[in-house]
């Protein structure tokens, strides 16, 4: 696609995705960004668009990625929500263990050499498959499975899992 077919298509589309957007989430600001990263997808993956005739493309795209954000979101208060869980109980050996545990993983995935680590977050924190991760870092999916197996071998060493 060409920088002028770009333009043409942006002026052309980049509101109405953005109105679409605003429709299905209520938000402003995200419906900006969605509009925003629908467009950067295109230029990315230089689909070659026509105004008129591609347009259900568009907003198959900016549709995916609202539905990532708000998966995302959850998720990422899904973490927050268990991270701060308080264990409750009179087990006060066991709530010590845990914690213990706790700050263990954390200092072990800090360890962790970036690549695996982004591998692994993306996978367990993020729910990605390994073609979504491979897609996303741009990498084979046979990098990703020996990403994710070296980082779970480390993980286990670090906290003595057999």
């Amino acid at each position: 696609m060409t920088e002028k077919g770009f333009s043409i298509l942006f002026e052309a589309y980049f509101e109405e995705i953005r109105r679409y957007v605003f429709f299905r989430s209520g938000d402003a600001e995200l419906s900006t960004d969605v509009a925003q990263e629908t467009f950067m997808k295109i230029w990315e993956k230089q689909y070659n668009l026509e105004p008129g005739s591609d347009v259900a493309l568009l907003y198959k795209i900016a549709g995916d990625l609202l539905i990532s954000h708000f998966r995302r979101e959850r998720l990422s208060r899904k973490v927050q929500s268990e991270m701060n869980l308080e264990l409750q109980g009179d087990d006060h050996e066991h709530d010590i263990y845990y914690r213990e545990l706790r700050d263990r993983y954390k200092k072990a995935l800090m360890k962790l050499p970036e690549k695996q680590r982004v591998v692994f977050l993306m996978s367990r924190l993020g729910r990605f498959s390994y073609r979504e991760i491979a897609e996303r870092l741009d990498i084979s999916i046979k990098a990703v499975e020996k990403r994710m197996n070296l980082a779970l071998k480390f993980l286990r060493m670090e906290l003595n899992i057999a």
